[in-house]
């Protein structure tokens, strides 16, 4: 399996982000771009556009004059997004499987084969590159414009949190057998049972929950030991 071509800036993001919700960067820490220029080798571009999605990720915020700085994000806070983030899935889902066409169906078909390579290979990495492909597919099919564009800024918002979801063990598995049952609503049609699947694929709940809470607790509890 060929990996997802990745730019300078998201490289950088992605190690950034691996570095922040795993503590190795500190609440309120600065971020110097002309190093992490120099330690990534990049010019200043990438490093400028590394920093703007992770303000909209909300790990990260620039102070005028005096610069970047890596954000604090409460637990409680992340799961009223998660929510919110299951709510609007739910609905991308509930219309496309009432609205999409043969081309797309067949590109979501081939997104979920292409997560399902990724879990094959156990690449946590490229399985969630992928993951954004099948989601976009159902953004994509839902032909509400509107709708699609909110969905698409809040799952940017949480991108490193889902990303965090995939390191617990057998989520990635887990994960795709949900893709195939979502995949099975919108293809029969059935608008309910795929609006229910999709939400409940990406709501943070029950045996889930307390994974997640877990992890985000012993990130927050190294982060203070070494403070």
């Amino acid at each position: 399996m060929v990996s997802t071509k990745r730019s300078s800036a998201q490289r950088l993001r992605d190690s950034l982000e691996d570095d922040i919700i795993n503590g190795r960067r500190k609440p309120g820490e600065r971020l110097d771009p002309e190093e992490l220029g120099r330690a990534f080798n990049v010019s200043r571009t990438p490093v400028r556009e590394a920093f703007q999605h992770l303000v909209a990720s909300g790990l990260v915020t620039v102070s005028p004059k005096k610069g970047t700085f890596v954000a604090s994000v409460g637990l409680d806070r992340l799961i009223e997004m998660f929510e919110v983030m299951a709510e609007l899935e739910g609905m991308c889902a509930r219309l496309a499987a009432r609205r999409i066409t043969e081309t797309e169906l067949d590109a979501l078909q081939v997104a979920h084969r292409r997560c399902e390579a990724a879990a094959l290979a156990g690449d946590t990495d490229e399985y969630y590159y992928e993951n954004e492909r099948f989601h976009e597919c159902i953004y994509a099919a839902s032909h509400n414009t509107f709708l699609a564009l909110e969905a698409r800024q809040l799952k940017q918002r949480l991108k490193p949190y889902r990303r965090l979801q995939l390191q617990v063990r057998q989520r990635m598995r887990g994960s795709l057998a949900e893709h195939q049952t979502i995949v099975d609503a919108i293809t029969r049609g059935d608008a309910a049972q795929a609006e229910q699947a999709l939400c409940e694929h990406v709501l943070i709940q029950g045996e889930r929950f307390s994974d997640f809470a877990a992890s985000v607790h012993r990130l927050q509890a190294q982060v203070d030991s070494t403070g």
